[in-house]
């Protein structure tokens, strides 16, 4: 691919919709079918100017903004989005700690085009820089990587944690409980965990999944304190079920952790966050989790040649899964793993032998800027299939048609 062409295998390209020339995709995609029949997509900008673009893939071949809206000021991004039924709720996190806005906003979207703020859930303060990721699948309660005005973190990078916020009422969402890694807030009595030396990215969640198959639990990627499961049965009272932490030796920052119920297994992925290689490899890692105090490693997903992709412009490396979200708009499969790979494009997995995944299907954009290159940095699958994958840079966003 050294002249820019796009590649492919098992993936046809419907459509690229460039986000009205912004690109700059997010890590948050949420798809709405409204009440008078269209589907519209929602994508989080990684950073300003912009704030959320919305866009009608009612006819996938031929996509159309709706809306596109701005950040209020420079210091502030909104990378995280998720979409239920007529509700939106976006993530707001700040450069730098003590600004605002921070935390997340609610909006009632029942009209796309014209949004209308309900309500903003505060988590700013002086050691906060607010919200990064949310999850949010059913109606009832907001799971939020965030920092607090209430929180003071040992270590500045370890400023966000797992919030539960009740937004029954979306006008007055309240906090229900929260947790972090033991160790990490100033005055716990735990001992501070070991400080990663290659990349010290911190001792913070970044996801945090929970499924209505098992509404008692949450599965957290934590960065470089891995992926964790929590019981939280009692949502004032969060507790730690197990870790599993391999890195080191392997570079740290563990993404995401989805479980597969029917099978017992949790898929892991870590997040290539240089463009150097110096973090590398960052892989997604298939674990039997059959006893759930103790999840064991069987597997990983092939990585594509490093010697083919790791001297191309930006990051080399997992990224973001397709999280299986369990709403009517989202396709939800226990064998394909549709994950992002930045300058490797958008790549799919079958693991019906979970020791030996295979990949069945990639699709690499004709690259958009040949300074930036490729990088894609989200996916999202709908109910029919049809896949979208968003671009960090230029590109936009890519509707693909699975051919498997």
């Amino acid at each position: 691919m050294t002249d820019g062409a796009a590649q492919a295998k098992n993936m046809t390209l419907l459509a690229q919709h460039d986000l009205d020339g912004f690109g700059n995709g997010g890590e948050g995609i949420g798809l709405q079918a409204t009440k008078d029949g269209r589907r519209v997509i929602y994508i989080a900008h990684e950073s300003g100017p912009k704030d959320y673009t919305a866009v009608d893939v009612t006819d996938p071949k031929n996509p159309k903004t709706v809306i596109q809206t701005t950040l209020p000021h420079a210091d502030v991004r909104s990378n995280s989005l998720a979409v239920f039924e007529d509700l939106l709720l976006v993530a707001y996190q700040t450069s730098r700690p003590g600004l605002k806005p921070a935390g997340f906003s609610i909006y009632d979207v029942a009209d796309p085009a014209n949004p209308r703020e309900v309500s903003h859930f505060d988590t700013s303060g002086p050691y906060s820089r607010g919200a990064h990721c949310l999850w949010f699948v059913d109606g009832k309660y907001a799971h939020v990587s965030t920092g607090a005005d209430d929180f003071a973190p040992r270590n500045q990078k370890d400023d966000q944690f797992h919030m539960i916020v009740d937004v029954g009422d979306p006008s007055h969402p309240m906090e229900a409980g929260r947790w972090w890694l033991p160790g990490t807030g100033a005055d716990d009595p735990e001992n501070p965990p070991v400080r990663h030396t290659t990349v010290d990215a911190g001792f913070r969640i970044h996801n945090a999944n929970v499924y209505p198959q098992r509404s008692d639990r949450a599965y957290l990627g934590y960065l470089d304190g891995g992926a964790i499961i929590l019981d939280i049965a009692d949502a004032t009272h969060p507790s730690m079920i197990s870790r599993v932490d391999y890195h080191p030796p392997f570079p740290g920052f563990t993404h995401t952790a989805m479980p597969l119920f029917e099978r017992e297994l949790m898929i892991v992925s870590d997040e290539a966050v240089t463009e150097d290689l110096s973090d590398h490899p960052k892989l997604v890692w298939v674990m039997d989790i059959r006893d759930e105090t103790n999840p064991v490693i069987i597997s990983t997903f092939p990585l594509p040649p490093v010697e083919e992709f790791g001297g191309r412009p930006g990051r080399f490396g997992a990224h973001n899964i397709h999280e299986n979200l369990p709403v009517p708009t989202s396709m939800s499969s226990e064998t394909l793993i549709f994950g992002t790979y930045f300058n490797a494009g958008v790549r799919v997995h079958d693991i019906s032998d979970p020791f030996r995944p295979e990949e069945v299907a990639y699709f690499i954009p004709e690259v958009p800027d040949p300074d930036k290159g490729v990088n894609i940095n989200d996916v999202y699958v709908d109910e029919n299939g049809l896949v979208y994958a968003i671009d960090r840079f230029k590109g936009g966003l890519y509707v693909l048609e699975l051919n498997v």
